[in-house]
This record gives C-alpha cells, structure tokens and sequence, in this order.
C-alpha cells in the first residue's frame, strides 16, 4: 500500500506591512563591534547599536532622548528667538553701513 503524504500549505502569508508593524511593536536590536588592532595595539574600536521601534515602545524602554534635545523640540525658544533677531538686526547694521555704489567708495568706474 502506498505512503500517503499530507502537504500542508501556509495559509497565511505575511505582507511587508504586517512585519513592519511587529517589529516597530516588539523592536528589534541589532549591535556590532568592530576592532582594529595591530600587533595586539587596538587601533579603533566602533561599537554600534541600532535599535529599531515605534515611540511608543522606546518610551517604554526609557529611550526618550528626543524630549530633552533642544534641536528637536517644537515648542518655541525664547532664548534662541531673540538670539535670532539680535543676529538679524546686526547683519542689518551691517549691510547699511557698506557703501553700495561706485560714489560712497570713491572708486571711478569707466566703460
């Protein structure tokens, strides 16, 4: 009698989206180091860590470094605003006090 074999098919199939929404949801790290040594001299070391998530789930790991860089941050900032303007009124002054023309310097232009 012959061997009866079942062949089993996934019926589910993942779409690009699928995956991304769980590894954006669980995270994923992925690290490396790399050395450079010469005559047992370490030269340079890198290390790197690469840690893939949603927002969410690094706030929930504690990793919410974007909160307090001042770069970031889309709350105005006085400080700089006024730092801003001060620059601009300088640059201002400036430009006003360079002779435009050929008359203000006293240069003779001929054609």
């Amino acid at each position: 009698m012959p061997i009866q074999r079942n062949i089993v098919h996934a019926v589910e199939s993942s779409s690009l989206a699928d995956i991304l929404e769980r590894v954006l949801d669980k995270g994923i790290v992925i690290a490396g180091d790399i050395k450079v040594k010469l005559v047992d001299i370490e030269l340079l070391t890198i290390q790197i860590r690469l840690v893939i998530c949603s927002v969410d789930k690094a706030v929930e790991m504690g990793m919410n470094w974007w909160v307090t860089e001042p770069g970031l941050r889309s709350q105005p900032q006085p400080d700089r605003d006024k730092e801003i303007e001060a620059l601009q009124e300088r640059v201002l002054h400036l430009e006003n006090a360079i002779p435009t023309s050929p008359q203000e310097t006293g240069m003779k232009v001929s054609l």
